[in-house]
């Protein structure tokens, strides 16, 4: 299979197997690296074209996503601003 971004894939930890009721085990070395605890909710997303699975902790996404979200509303300042700035250019 063609790897398309090398940096895309991190660190392999060994490998489980899918249980009879899909259930499967994260390695402890996996567990401990990443923080990974009981409880700790996880999101699964498609990757690599559908043939593979990645799972993100939640915490992590939702602080993800309040990044993103505060560097869009940054952008979203600066575009108004230039915006405005050409309005004001226009009229001189």
């Amino acid at each position: 299979m063609k790897q398309e971004n090398k940096h895309m894939v991190g660190k392999c930890f060994g490998s489980t197997v899918v249980g009879p009721r899909g259930q499967m085990v994260i390695p402890a070395e996996a567990r401990k690296y990443l923080g990974i605890n009981v409880g700790t909710k996880l999101l699964a997303f498609s990757q690599f074209h559908g043939r593979g699975i990645v799972l993100v902790k939640t915490e992590d996404v939702e602080e993800l996503l309040n990044t993103m979200n505060h560097h869009l509303d940054e952008f979203s300042r600066l575009l108004r601003e230039n915006k405005e700035g050409d309005i004001d250019n226009e009229g001189n």
